[in-house]
Parts: C-alpha cells; sequence; structure tokens
C-alpha cells in the first residue's frame, strides 16, 4: 500500500502547450495559467474495505480481550498444591520374634493380605494354660451352684430340729419341775406323819411305863415313827432327784436353744454359699476373657496389611525380636486420594463446596475432573509448630494461604498412576 500511496504523489504533471505570443515563464516566476498541486492521499482515504477491516479487527481485539478477562475471572488456579492421602503405620500389638516377612517395599497388597509372621509357640502354651484353668473354675462353679440347696435343706432341717429340741427341753424341764414340786409335797406330808408318829411316840411313852397301854402298842408307834422317819428321807431323797432333773433338764434347754441360736445363721450360711457360687462364676468369667485374650494374641502374630495400597518404609527383618507398638512399615492407599491445594485467602471469596475442578498432575501430564470437597479451619500458618505472633508492633500483612480439600471424581484415576505428594495444579471455576 505505501508504494501506491507513493506511486501517487510522484505522478508527473503535464505541461500545456505554449500559446502562440505568450510570455514564457520564467523560473521562480508563477504563470497565470498554473495547475493547483496535487492532493495528498492517506491510508484509509478512497479505501472503505481498510476502514471495515480495521473496525473488525479493533471488534474482534476487543471481545477477545473480554472474553479472556472472563474466563482468567472464571476460576482461581496456585502452584502450591499436591496429591495426598492416609498413610497408614503398621504396627506389632504383642512382642514376639518374626519368622517370616512376605513383602518389600512398593509392594501392591490388598487388605488382609500377610505381611509378617512372629513366631507363635509362647501364645500356644498360653492358650493351653488358660484353657486348663478355665476347666478347673467352671468345675468350682458348678460345685459352689450344687452347694446351695444342700446347704438350705441341712439348715432348714437343722432349724426345725432346734425348734423341735428345745420345745421338748421346756417340756422336760416342766415335767421335772412338777416331779420335784411332787417330791418336795411328799416330802412335807412325810415329814408332817414323821411328826405325828413322833408325837404319839412321845405320848404313848408314859403310858407305856404307867403300862396304861401295852408294850407292843408302845412299840408299835416307836416302828410307825421310825418308818415315817425313814419316808421323810426317802422323800427327801427323791427331792433330791427331782431337784437334778430339773437342772438336767435346764441344761438341756438351753443346750437346745444355743443349738437354735447356733441355726439362725442359717440365712447367713445360704447367702455366704451363694456369694461363693457367684464368686466362682466370676471366676468362670475372668478365665473366659483369658481364654478370649489368649486367642487374640495368637490371632496378632500373623501381621496382615489394614487397607489395600502399596508397601513403603519396611524396617522390619527375620529373627528381629519386636515389642508391641513398634512400626513395622506403611502401607499407602493408592485409592480414595485428594488434593490440596493451598489457596491465596484472597482467592477463596466466591469459592465455595462443591464447585468443578481441574487438577493437572504434573508426573502423569494429564488433567482430572473433581470438585471441592471442604475448607480448613484455619490457615496453614496456624498448624504450624511456632504459629506467628502479631502482637509486636512491627507487623506486617501477609496473604495467607489456606489448604482447601479437592477430591476427585469416580474413576478418574483408573490406572493409578497417582501417589501422595506428586505435584499438582488445580484450577477452581468459580463462576
Amino acid at each position: 500500500m505505501a508504494s501506491e500511496v507513493e506511486t501517487d504523489q510522484q505522478t508527473p504533471v503535464v505541461e500545456a502547450a505554449p500559446v502562440a505570443g505568450a510570455k514564457p515563464v520564467q523560473n521562480g516566476e508563477r504563470g497565470g495559467s498554473e495547475r493547483p498541486p496535487a492532493k495528498k492521499t492517506t491510508f484509509l482515504s478512497g479505501h472503505p474495505v481498510r476502514i471495515v477491516v480495521l473496525l473488525v479487527l479493533v471488534i474482534a481485539l476487543a471481545i477477545g480481550g473480554m472474553w479472556l478477562w472472563a474466563y482468567e475471572s472464571s476460576f482461581e488456579s496456585t502452584d502450591d498444591a499436591q496429591v495426598d492421602g492416609h498413610i497408614y503405620p503398621v504396627n506389632a500389638r504383642i512382642n514376639g520374634r518374626v519368622v517370616d516377612v512376605r513383602v518389600d517395599n512398593n509392594i501392591q497388597v490388598n487388605q488382609g493380605d500377610v505381611l509378617v509372621q512372629l513366631d507363635p509357640t509362647d501364645y500356644q502354651v498360653a492358650l493351653h494354660r488358660v484353657e486348663a484353668d478355665l476347666g478347673q473354675s467352671e468345675a468350682d462353679a458348678l460345685a459352689a451352684e450344687k452347694e446351695i440347696p444342700i446347704t438350705t435343706t441341712s439348715t432348714s432341717s437343722q432349724v426345725s430340729n432346734a425348734g423341735a429340741s428345745v420345745e421338748e427341753a421346756n417340756a422336760g424341764v416342766l415335767v421335772a419341775q412338777q416331779q420335784y414340786e411332787a417330791a418336795q409335797a411328799r416330802i412335807r406330808e412325810a415329814e408332817a406323819n414323821a411328826v405325828n408318829a413322833q408325837s404319839d411316840v412321845e405320848r404313848y411313852r408314859p403310858l407305856a411305863q404307867k403300862q396304861e397301854i401295852s408294850q407292843q402298842q408302845f412299840e408299835q408307834a416307836q416302828a410307825t415313827a421310825k418308818a415315817l422317819a425313814a419316808t421323810v428321807d426317802t422323800a427327801k431323797a427323791s427331792a433330791d432327784a427331782a431337784a437334778r432333773q430339773v437342772s438336767q433338764a435346764r441344761a438341756r434347754v438351753s443346750q437346745a436353744q444355743a443349738q437354735q441360736a447356733a441355726t439362725a445363721s442359717s440365712p447367713q450360711q445360704i447367702a455366704a454359699e451363694r456369694a461363693k457360687a457367684q464368686s466362682s462364676q466370676a471366676a468362670v468369667g475372668i478365665q473366659r476373657a483369658n481364654l478370649e485374650m489368649a486367642k487374640l494374641n495368637i490371632q496378632y502374630t500373623t501381621i496382615v496389611a489394614p487397607v489395600t495400597g502399596v508397601i513403603g518404609q519396611r524396617a522390619v527383618q527375620v529373627g528381629q525380636q519386636i515389642q508391641p507398638g513398634q512400626e513395622l512399615m506403611s502401607v499407602i492407599p493408592i485409592e480414595g486420594l485428594w488434593i490440596t491445594a493451598d489457596f491465596k485467602e484472597t482467592q477463596l471469596q466466591n469459592m465455595r463446596v462443591g464447585q468443578k475442578a481441574t487438577v493437572h498432575i504434573d508426573s502423569t501430564g494429564k488433567d482430572y475432573r473433581g470438585h471441592v470437597d471442604s475448607f480448613p479451619g484455619a490457615t496453614g500458618a496456624k498448624y504450624s509448630l511456632l504459629p506467628p505472633e502479631n502482637a509486636t508492633g512491627n507487623y506486617v500483612k501477609v496473604v495467607q494461604r489456606l489448604p482447601v480439600k479437592i477430591v476427585l471424581e469416580q474413576g478418574e484415576d483408573p490406572d493409578h498412576l497417582l501417589r501422595p505428594g506428586m505435584s499438582a495444579v488445580p484450577k477452581v471455576y468459580v463462576k
């Protein structure tokens, strides 16, 4: 176009033929019939197509700029992100000697696969001992249960017998007392008869001396007096015997009452037997718990994978003596991974849970679909070992970052190429 303009400007002017009699025009003089100078042209003058093209180009640039601005403002992105996931430590729950290690680093395992085998011999012996203790405890508990009805029946019989013995002893005391009282009455009667007989002897004595009565009658009166005196002695002996019977009967009453008092503790004896049976049952429960623990210890000698994943950080060898809680290796799951993206706080103004996202993984060079799952409870600085303290006078505002969790959609990583720690560049579409 520039060449065309230059051509237009350099077009020679054809001079008119001189007229007869006219004075020739000298240099520097302007002739009366001189032609006006040529008019200058521009890039757009006389070219409407160029004007249209320029307008279209300006409009296209404006539309492209607006589209680019709208696209750039439709998402938030950061390169401070990485693939994240749980790392499951494999620990020993009991102590023991390692007899077999079936995996190595970077080996993929499934949940429940055997990783390490410990020597179970000691725990099998402990299991047999607990089984024997359990049998003994169950036998003791059965004997204690059988003893309860026996003790109940025995004590009930003792209570009944003791009551009957007390009643019988009381009846014996009553009979002996009656016999003693009867003996006392006979003593009084015999004494009265003896006194009367002696009085008759004394009364007959002067009469016999005066021979007013026969000597035989007097001697008979003396014999009667002696016989009645002997009757008094016999009655006293009977009374003494009755007194001893009363004492013996009272002693039997005391003995029967003591036996009855002893049987008064029968409910306590029954309660004691029941408590003994309950104690035996508790001992059985303890031994059963010990049995379950012994079985669990044998199970714990086989250490299995807690989840499906890849083995890492193996730190156990065959023949090693391990302790409870000792970390043997780690299992890193290859499913259920997510993206932890540290966005600036200024990027979270329009970000919401559920918004769509694409994640570019450097190691694979692919983009993966996902969505915002959740936001953290605090900034990353607050989780650091030494959180910043802004109460000093030299405060400088620093834009904080918050770890946002982005979850990949189902089936985005069918080949399980992602690993925790891989670098990622997420884009969250906020509009």
